[in-house]
């Protein structure tokens, strides 16, 4: 297991992290994974033998579940909490009142001490926003977030599921005012979707920011489970959770070109989707979830797979976007400013 630095941060965390949205099974994420107790203490302790130091949840999985058996876990195996690095989010719907989600300073200061309880801690190591608030200030959420590092409650903090300028533009706002800003965001990225590397990929590498990979099978169409024919989707997840989004004709190209290389190199489908990840320079820890601990062993195995200089060629060129405005323009007209 390798460790990368956290965007531009000295914490240093390991490139394969612990998804917690199959704990539990309450709500939406019944469809995900439905993991008890002891289920989750076997994932979490395989995890951690394998080096991995990072466990992500958020308080919306399983309606704070998730959190309250990780928090357990951690418990139960007698690890050591600061060898940990715990990130956990804020954003979502957490009760019926109208003031029971979003990136206010009421939910947020209210949905912290619930996340610190449930996880048995006194600190989150990497507090993150789940997604953009429209509704409410960005200021008014940095000037919360900051003072929850102030307090100590939060090390760091970290955005998720933000579009470009809504990234670039909390940015700012930390600089220009001081106060603490996301060091990583959370975002979806695969061979199966690339569209972060339009204008997401390029700010996080002005802004030395880290990038947490969500998703990093696509809901599981690039785990080797699925087939044009529609063999092998019966118990599938995406029978029941279509989700993310893929296109499939598209997608089934590239399954065709991961699984010829898959059986060359003597390994799964899924251990090369995510290795692909891995091998990408943006990436700084990829999320792996699993509802059995067979899932979880096959993931652990792609931090082992070595691409050729052909090989990723073959992977890029079958699953790389289409040109897209101002992209190619900008592609078109810097060739006269590149330094050999």
């Amino acid at each position: 297991m390798k460790y990368k630095l956290l965007g531009n941060t000295g914490l240093k965390v390991s490139e394969l992290c612990l998804g917690t949205m199959t704990f539990g099974g309450k709500g939406w994420a019944k469809s995900i994974g439905n993991l008890d107790q002891q289920a989750a203490d076997n994932m979490v302790k395989r995890s951690i033998d394998a080096g991995i130091n990072f466990i992500d949840t958020a308080n919306v999985y399983s309606e704070g579940w998730s959190e309250e058996i990780t928090g357990q876990s951690i418990k139960n195996l007698g690890l050591n909490r600061d060898d940990l690095v715990i990130a956990t989010k804020v954003r979502g719907q957490m009760g019926q009142g109208p003031n029971d989600s979003g990136l206010t300073r009421k939910h947020i200061l209210k949905q912290v001490e619930d996340s610190l309880r449930r996880l048995q801690t006194d600190y989150i190591d990497l507090y993150q926003v789940h997604s953009f608030d429209p509704l409410t200030p960005l200021q008014e959420t940095l000037w919360t977030l900051d003072d929850l590092v102030k307090q100590g409650k939060v090390r760091y903090i970290g955005a998720s599921n933000f579009a470009a300028w809504q990234l670039m533009k909390a940015l700012d706002f930390s600089h220009y005012t001081r106060v603490q800003s996301f060091c990583s965001l959370q975002a979806y990225y695969t061979l199966a979707g690339r569209d972060l590397e339009r204008e997401l990929a390029p700010l996080l590498k002005d802004q030395q920011l880290g990038l947490l990979v969500w998703s990093p099978l696509a809901g599981g169409f690039l785990s080797g489970k699925y087939k044009k024919d529609g063999q092998g989707e019966q118990d599938a997840r995406r029978k029941n959770f279509d989700f993310p989004p893929v296109e499939k004709e598209r997608g089934f190209k590239i399954l065709d070109v991961v699984e010829g290389l898959a059986k060359e190199k003597g390994a799964s489908v899924a251990q090369l989707s995510l290795a692909w990840l891995l091998h990408q320079p943006v990436v700084t820890s990829v999320i792996v979830g699993a509802t059995k601990i067979e899932q979880l062993e096959d993931n652990l195995k792609s931090v082992g797979i070595q691409f050729s200089t052909d090989e990723l060629k073959r992977l890029d060129e079958v699953s790389q976007l289409p040109p897209e405005y101002p992209g190619w323009m900008l592609q078109f007209t810097g060739g006269d400013r590149k330094i050999d």
